[in-house]
């Protein structure tokens, strides 16, 4: 599936979670989803627990958010001790 095909299946709506990013047709944010994943759950697990979920749609939280990310410089959240 294409970059533009994925990114379709993710909405932005200032009428949906405050204008979050979530999939379409859902209220699951972009961010839980990245979330669950950098806990450790898998794709698999993701679909299970939320009816109508597909592998793509995960796919395109990641897209999504690598493509935000693109542009962007960012200041370290903490500074380690040397």
């Amino acid at each position: 599936m294409e970059d533009h095909e994925l990114l379709e299946r993710i909405s932005v709506n200032p009428e949906v979670m405050t204008g979050k990013p979530v999939i379409k047709g859902t209220r699951l944010s972009v961010a839980y989803v990245l979330g669950l994943l950098a806990h450790g759950a898998s794709f698999e697990e993701v679909m299970d627990e939320y009816e109508g979920v597909e592998e793509d749609d995960i796919r395109a939280c990641l897209l999504f958010a690598e493509k935000s990310l693109e542009d962007h410089t960012f200041v370290p959240l903490f500074t380690s001790p040397e």
